[in-house]
């Protein structure tokens, strides 16, 4: 198990922009280890006769026909909503700007 120190968590969670107590480092530096260990196993599989990959599934180009289909009734619609004006949704102004 790699050891990480909590020098080095209180320096990837400054890059973050993340602000940590102190009580927190040495949890996060635990479970970074078992992240990091967790990756060096991946790295351990021998992958020499597995051919390259881009999806599991090998399909391609899975695409559907579109289909019209009845829609909800515009009114049974608006009807349900908090508020509406104009046959639109009205939601709560959030920027000052008009």
């Amino acid at each position: 198990m790699s050891k990480i120190s909590k020098e080095e968590v209180a320096n990837l969670a400054k890059l973050a922009r993340l602000d940590l107590a102190e009580s927190e480092l040495d949890e996060y530096a635990k479970q970074l280890e078992i992240i990091l260990d967790s990756v060096a196993k991946v790295g351990e599989v021998d992958t020499k006769n597995i051919q390259p990959m881009s999806h599991a599934t090998g399909a391609v180009n899975i695409f559907r026909i579109d289909e019209t289909k009845p829609s909800l009734n515009r009114d049974e619609i608006l009807k349900s909503a908090p508020a509406s004006e104009e046959d639109k949704f009205k939601v709560p102004r959030i920027l000052d700007e008009e």
